[in-house]
């Protein structure tokens, strides 16, 4: 993945060096050919055609291992990512469920534990993004805890962070008509070994075997960080970051890791993958909501004594020990999707998809859900090539518009960034759309094309800017085919540079947003999805 990176870095630094020479001789996108209008030279006119635009089923599949559940891609370090968990139902899109699969890896391989090492306790921490200027906080507790076989005075403090609302999606506190659903998170082992060179282990409807219930425990929306001191001297006994904490069974760990000790199985990360296979995240509910959490920040961390001598006093110390699930250690990881459509309009939609006059309503979502096409009809591009070499109409701007579906308004969550657009093209031998590549508008040095309408109205809406492909259509002698273009759930990723990591490398694969839009519809010409341009006509 890091070659493929790399040479995409390498593709968009000479794309950007043509845009620099673009732009010597035009304004900048969205701004193309506004120099007509200098000294009153020109008159502006604004128009609107109907597109085609139709549904794209993706079979509730998509690539979603390692190298897709990325945040920002670090070339020369460690990528941040994101994954999910959670369940949702609604009458749209019917039920999503998504659990997260992952391999671990120990904090310190062939690790010796020492003498007759027991394990006292085990905890799964999950770190969501929490809102610290929300913390409730009651002060702490004097309470007396045994430390060995004494009781201790200590001073316990308890602070609590509600995770934020933009990693939630579904029946939140927050969300229309929903309550603070409790979660019911569950750990079980996995026994599958995960490949992530096979691409049977890179896909969101993968099956793998699970084995012994490691342990469950109920999120309520919110994390809790603790402060445990000593009272003679106010040492700190105990601390512990804000997290989701889940205790884990004992048993299963002294026999799975302590047992071993000195043993091959813990020799190092191949022997031990193999041995230990991984966990897997998923939640009890089939309705509730959808949470983001970076699989990066968790761990699972084994509290446990051994026995020491010394100078004949026999006692039992305690210590730590930690298997991470960092992605940078390697470590082979799956988003895990399930879908049930019965009864959902996206179930009755996908039946009937019209690639030819196009759909009357459009369903997008990410994690595998649907995406949709758009196509600008070849009787509207000869159209504006006759305005462009009869009248000399030359194109300032060009928009794509899609309007939000009125029944779709505010029901929930809705971000102004998180659709993609991409030019694609027709596989001759799958019939498929396969992507190929930035909308020029980008790779001239126009970032970000899309820009949301008022999202508080309805219906609301989202414009695409998209200026330089319809102009290297229309206004050139060159024969550029009039290929469709794909709008997706997500966002494009980006480096830890600064620019865009590739056109492949967007936030699809946990993306837990969905909407419904206005397609092709002839009975709502005013909303229908529809370009919009803006031309000059030379006096």
């Amino acid at each position: 993945m890091t070659h493929t990176v790399k040479r995409t870095f390498a593709m968009l630094f000479v794309a950007v060096l043509g845009s620099a020479l673009l732009y010597n001789c035009e304004p900048e996108a969205d701004s193309l050919g506004e120099q007509l209008f200098l000294g009153g030279a020109a008159e502006g006119n604004v128009t609107s055609y109907p597109l085609v635009a139709y549904n794209i089923n993706n079979n509730d599949t998509i690539r979603s291992d390692a190298g897709r559940l990325l945040k920002i891609i670090n070339t020369t370090g460690v990528s941040n990512s994101l994954a999910v968990i959670g369940a949702f139902s609604e009458g749209q899109f019917g039920m999503q469920k998504a659990s997260f699969i992952s391999q671990l890896r120990m904090s310190s391989d062939n690790f010796d534990f020492g003498k007759a090492p027991k394990v006292d306790s085990v905890v799964l921490v999950m770190k969501p993004q929490f809102v610290a200027d929300s913390v409730k906080a009651p002060g702490a507790k004097d309470e007396n805890v045994l430390i060995g076989t004494v009781s201790t005075p200590v001073s316990t403090e308890i602070k609590t962070y509600p995770v934020s609302y933009a990693m939630k999606y579904g029946k939140t506190k927050m969300g229309a008509g929903g309550t603070n659903t409790l979660m019911n998170v569950n750990v079980d082992e996995v026994t599958t070994f995960l490949d992530g060179n096979d691409n049977n282990f890179k896909y969101s409807n993968v099956t793998v075997g699970t084995g012994s219930a490691l342990g469950s425990a109920v999120f309520d929306g919110n994390v809790k960080s603790y402060t445990i001191t000593k009272k003679s001297d106010n040492t700190a006994l105990f601390t512990a970051d804000a997290g989701f904490r889940i205790r884990l069974n004992n048993d299963f760990f002294q026999t799975k890791i302590l047992d071993k000790s000195g043993k091959p199985e813990l020799q190092d990360a191949a022997n031990f993958t193999r041995y230990f296979k991984g966990i897997r995240l998923s939640v009890a509910e089939t309705d509730g909501y959808l949470l983001q959490f970076s699989p990066d920040d968790m761990e699972v961390v084994m509290y446990y004594t051994n026995e020491k001598n010394d100078n004949g006093t026999i006692t039992r110390p305690q210590s730590t020990f930690k298997l991470l699930l960092r992605g940078g250690l390697g470590n082979a990881r799956i988003g895990q999707y399930e879908y049930n459509r019965t009864n959902s309009a996206w179930a009755t939609a996908r039946q009937s998809i019209n690639t030819t006059d196009g759909d009357e309503k459009l369903y997008l979502q990410g994690m595998g859900g649907p995406s949709f096409a758009v196509q600008i009809p070849d009787a509207t591009i000869i159209k504006l090539k006759e305005l462009y070499n009869n009248n000399k109409a030359a194109i300032m701007s060009a928009k794509i518009r899609i309007y939000t579906d009125a029944a779709w308004y505010n029901k929930f969550r809705k971000a102004g960034n998180n659709l993609t657009i991409i030019p694609a093209k027709k596989n001759d031998a799958t019939s498929l759309l396969e992507l190929t590549g930035f909308l020029p508008d980008m790779l001239a040095g126009f970032p970000n094309p899309v820009a949301p309408g008022d999202l508080d109205k309805n219906p609301s809406y989202y414009d695409f800017t998209v200026t330089k492909a319809v102009k290297d259509i229309v206004e050139t002698d060159k024969i550029i085919p009039n290929n469709p273009l794909v709008i997706n759930m997500g966002e494009f990723v980006l480096t830890a540079a600064g620019p865009l990591a590739g056109y492949k490398f967007t936030t699809k694969a946990f993306e837990m947003e969905r909407a419904v839009f206005v397609g092709s519809d002839k009975n709502n010409p005013d909303r229908r999805i529809q370009l919009k341009i803006t031309y000059g006509i030379k006096k």
